[in-house]
């Protein structure tokens, strides 16, 4: 067993966890669920970089299977004829985060990108446990595939929102929408309930997310082991669109999303894996506390562009 201090940090990321790990307070799974959120949208407003120019943002709000689902479309370039559209599904353990915690990594999306990006602000646990985040986030995304001008659907998310992208692919794929799913983008995804891994033997403290704090928001979301949305990793993967996965190297979801990488290589699916060595989970909304993570996120979706264009151009 490797001890986890003999592994590579980044010196930003270092400095970050150490500003990080010095706070006093209460830890985020000491909070109740409400507390918790407010907590992750300072820390967005602290560690992030602002949203940056872009031509058009709108907030909407479209119909769900529970009422009113809540959605902020990105586009910097608005008189674009119809193509591909990302939907993006936030992360948050699904029980914090919303669009304004992942506003200004939409916001560089549709910019590198250069397409619309959606994000859907899907219902929270514990007042509404599982499965509700994914029926909102599938609901949301047939209704994008209805109602938006578009060719295809980029699917993307991170950490529960990771975890989302590939239940709504799966769904997809089994009952299509009105418009194909052309390309998935989970960025270090949650594709399990079990914690046998050696990333969380080796990351799950001093990193972040923490083994507490994934606790708490599994307790929270009930999740049930044994339905394909809480464990993608246990059910087939055939079928499902080019993906580009992503994980990082400091994570403690590390390891599950290397063996979903694996399982959909195996299963024929042409798969494009990346790590980020050095750097922990979250990363994509740390940008001012962590500055190599530009680098990271602009690295990812320039092969993700290029994944959609091969994607569309051999439609």
């Amino acid at each position: 067993m490797t001890d986890s201090t003999t592994h590579f940090t980044r010196p930003d990321v270092a400095a970050f966890l150490a500003f990080l790990n010095a706070q006093e307070g209460p830890k985020m799974e000491e909070m109740p669920p409400e507390a918790a959120r407010e907590m992750f949208r300072v820390m967005g407003q602290l560690a992030d970089v602002p949203r940056g120019e872009i031509a058009k943002v709108e907030d909407r709000a479209i119909p769900g299977p529970a009422g009113d689902i809540p959605i902020r479309i990105y586009d910097n370039r608005p008189d674009r004829t119809p193509g591909p559209v990302m939907v993006f599904y936030h992360g948050g353990g699904w029980v914090i985060g919303d669009l304004d915690t992942h506003d200004a990594y939409c916001a560089e999306a549709a910019r590198l990108l250069d397409m619309p990006v959606i994000a859907i602000d899907y219902r929270l646990a514990p007042e509404h446990p599982f499965p509700a985040a994914p029926e909102d986030c599938e609901a949301a995304t047939r209704w994008v595939a209805d109602n938006i001008p578009c060719t295809g659907l980029v699917l993307s998310g991170e950490s529960a929102g990771g975890n989302l992208t590939i239940a709504t692919a799966l769904a997809l794929r089994d009952k299509p929408a009105s418009k194909p799913v052309i390309a998935i983008h989970p960025i270090y995804p949650a594709v399990t309930t079990h914690d046998d891994w050696q990333s969380y033997r080796d990351f799950g403290e001093g990193h972040l997310l923490t083994t507490g704090s994934m606790t708490w928001f599994g307790n929270h979301y009930a999740a049930d082991p044994a339905d394909y949305r809480a464990s993608p990793l246990d059910f087939p993967a055939e079928g499902l669109p080019p993906t580009l996965l992503v994980t990082a190297g400091l994570d403690p979801l590390r390891d599950q999303g290397r063996a979903y990488a694996a399982k959909l290589i195996e299963a024929g699916v042409p798969t494009t894996y990346r790590e980020a060595t050095g750097t922990i989970h979250g990363y994509i909304n740390l940008s001012q506390g962590i500055p190599s993570a530009k680098e990271d996120i602009r690295g990812a979706l320039t092969v993700l562009k290029a994944i959609v264009a091969e994607a569309t151009g051999a439609a």
